[in-house]
């Protein structure tokens, strides 16, 4: 399962879900971004049906992530109802992540 590809045109229909969505916000040039790619990929595997994990390119869809103020990356968000709930900056385990998600199901 890969994640979701959000782009400025359908950012809107992906928070529209009652289930919680975690999007990262990366770039191929971040080597951070390149470190927890794996970890997003293996999260949306392991909460397929229970969540929505989805990727923002910052450098492909500036507008979403000007709405959300990202300036550094890479940024994950967790959504609730459409809501920002949760927010990391920067590299972490699988389990912090994980952690967030849990705490929205």
């Amino acid at each position: 399962m890969e994640p979701l590809i959000i782009t400025d045109a359908n950012f809107k229909e992906v928070l529209n879900t009652d289930k919680p969505v975690l999007v990262d916000f990366w770039a191929e040039w971040c080597g951070p971004c390149k470190m927890i790619g794996p970890i997003v990929k293996e999260l949306a595997n392991d909460y397929d049906g229970k969540a929505v994990i989805a990727k923002v390119n910052v450098d492909e869809n500036p507008g979403t992530s000007a709405e959300f103020g990202i300036r550094s990356i890479p940024t994950l968000l967790v959504f609730k109802n459409g809501e920002i709930v949760d927010k990391q900056i920067g590299a972490v385990p699988k389990a912090v992540l994980a952690g967030k998600l849990d705490a929205q199901l």
